[in-house]
């Protein structure tokens, strides 16, 4: 397998609240909720970094499609990490974030490590990571 992820899919309860947060609130680009034609096949594409897209589609069309059962959702399951190029950067994003809508669980700071980083919480409990890394350069 090559090292090469292409689209991140999140299970959101509500397709229309989450298109307004990741749009209109974090200000991320995408032509809005497709699919809607096909049953089970309403999704959200937004377009990230050389050629990533971040996907919302409905928790109960991904456990239909991928035959998994619907469960509980836990926050604590993974994180998505966004790298910024400062800590002024970091700060910025976390406002933005909670002027969305989101709720901060862990507002920025100094981390242990040398870096600088906080944590929030988008309307379905997807726990991301705003986090700025000395160490790791920032190509726009």
């Amino acid at each position: 397998m090559k090292p090469r992820i292409s689209v991140l899919t999140l299970g959101v309860d509500d397709l229309e609240r989450s298109l307004s947060f990741y749009r209109d609130g974090l200000g991320l680009p995408t032509e809005g909720i497709i699919g809607t034609e096909f049953e089970h096949g309403a999704v959200a594409f937004f377009d990230l970094q050389a050629g990533v897209k971040l996907a919302i589609w409905n928790r109960k069309d991904l456990s239909h499609e991928t035959k998994v059962p619907l469960t509980a959702p836990s926050s604590t399951e993974m994180t998505i990490g966004h790298n910024v190029g400062s800590k002024e950067e970091v700060d910025k994003i976390m406002e933005l974030a909670m002027k969305a809508g989101a709720v901060i669980t862990d507002h920025a700071h100094d981390a242990f490590w040398g870096g600088y980083s906080g944590h929030f919480l988008d309307p379905d409990g997807h726990l991301w990571e705003i986090v700025w890394n000395p160490a790791w350069e920032i190509k726009d």
